[in-house]
């Protein structure tokens, strides 16, 4: 999901309870704060030489003690507007990182929107070589994900 359509999933649905759901399913914990909208930028060089980048928004969520704790649309929304000053590129994807048992970067893989709640699915993310064919691997076709397990190839899933 890109910065310009979660701005837009938020402004449409004005009033609802803002959830995250884990690519097991699991609910993040309601309580939730967004402590953190970044810009983060990666100049890399991949396994084959070539120079790259890649630039997303980057929204850290973590649960406090705080139990009562709740984030609406309106304020999710509010809080991406605070950001537009380093964010002016809203074609940007939006990831999220959160902390259970270890710090994990999240997409966006969907979402739901029900009478009271918008909730952002999350999907794992997965590295992949960029340059197979210069690393001596053969060719895989990029299969979809089947549920949550991402296929590996032609012979299957991992």
């Amino acid at each position: 999901m890109t910065l310009r359509e979660l701005k837009a999933l938020l402004g449409e649905h004005g009033g609802l309870h803002f959830r995250i759901q884990l690519p097991d399913g699991e609910a993040v914990p309601v309580s939730f704060h967004v402590t953190e909208v970044g810009r983060v930028q990666k100049t890399f060089l991949d396994c084959g030489g070539t120079l790259r980048e890649s630039v997303t928004c980057q929204l850290q969520v973590w649960v406090g003690e705080d139990y009562q704790h709740r984030i609406e649309t309106q304020k999710m929304a509010a809080i991406l507007g605070k950001a537009a000053a380093y964010l002016p590129d809203e074609s940007v994807a939006v990831e999220v990182e959160y902390e259970e048992r270890v710090i994990s970067q999240y997409t966006i893989s969907g979402h739901e929107v029900s009478e009271e709640a918008v909730v952002l699915e999350l999907a794992h993310k997965h590295t992949e070589c960029l340059a197979p064919e210069l690393c001596g691997l053969p060719a895989i076709p990029r299969l979809k994900a089947i549920g949550e397990v991402p296929c590996c190839g032609p012979a299957g899933c991992c």
